[in-house]
């Protein structure tokens, strides 16, 4: 009699056992009765009918989800491959259960494809320039279609673009060439700005000779600075001008 009560007792302590659960503050227990959906249960300490009652534990925190390698072709045919990283959460945990058989397989095979579709309609500049504007479309697109399974997508990041070989050495040619051509537009600025102040010096030099004789010995100091072995003066030729005239009048 003792041994028969005391399979009692442990049986009732193994069923009471089975019975309880404990959620944490970010689960959700989606309770089924005889199969029938009957609501969603947590945080905290739930009760469960023995062999009546099944639960189907659901986080809601945000996951971080790898999107592997696709291989795309652009908009101006080129061959390419990309990855992402996916942000995504569940808001609706009967959703979660019910409409879906495994959400996160569903919104990883939803993310590749919505990946491959969405860069296969833009050209290869507007995928490395305007990445931002394509996360958000991705974004958009994506939470859309998950919206029936009671998930949100909350960010989508396109991490790496791996191009060809002879695609790199092409944008590498570019980015060159394109470095070659702002130097020589800059150095031809500099040029028509250097020659136009020489332009203004020389009408104010016109209208004041004195001034070239200021310049020339402004330009003696600074020669006479210098440790130099030989000195050439350059001679202005308005200083000959005096005895050009003096010799021409004496030849009349």
């Amino acid at each position: 009699m003792t041994v028969g009560l005391s399979i009692v007792i442990l049986f009732l302590l193994f069923i009471m056992a089975n019975s309880l659960r404990v959620l944490r503050e970010y689960e959700r227990g989606v309770i089924f009765r005889l199969g029938r959906l009957i609501g969603e249960k947590g945080p905290g300490l739930i009760f469960l009918i023995p062999i009546v009652d099944r639960m189907v534990k659901v986080s809601l925190r945000v996951v971080a989800m790898d999107v592997p390698p696709q291989d795309v072709i652009t908009h101006d045919n080129i061959s390419i491959k990309v990855n992402a990283v996916l942000y995504f959460r569940v808001m609706d945990s009967r959703k979660a259960v019910v409409n879906v058989e495994d959400y996160h397989y569903a919104t990883s095979q939803m993310a590749q494809t919505t990946l491959r579709s969405v860069l296969g309609e833009h050209d290869l500049d507007d995928l490395l320039a305007q990445r931002e504007k394509i996360n958000q479309l991705l974004q958009k697109i994506i939470d859309e279609r998950t919206d029936p399974w009671g998930v949100k997508v909350s960010a989508v990041e396109v991490k790496d673009v791996d191009l060809p070989q002879e695609m790199k050495r092409a944008i590498a040619k570019q980015a060159e060439a394109e470095r070659e051509r702002r130097a020589k537009v800059i150095h031809a600025d500099g040029e028509f700005q250097a020659a136009t102040k020489l332009k203004e010096a020389a009408s104010v030099m016109a209208q004041e000779p004195v001034t070239v004789q200021l310049r020339y010995l402004q330009t003696l100091a600074e020669i006479a600075v210098e440790k130099n072995s030989t000195i050439i003066f350059p001679v202005p030729i308005d200083i000959f001008n005096t005895f050009t005239k003096w010799l021409e009048k004496k030849s009349q």
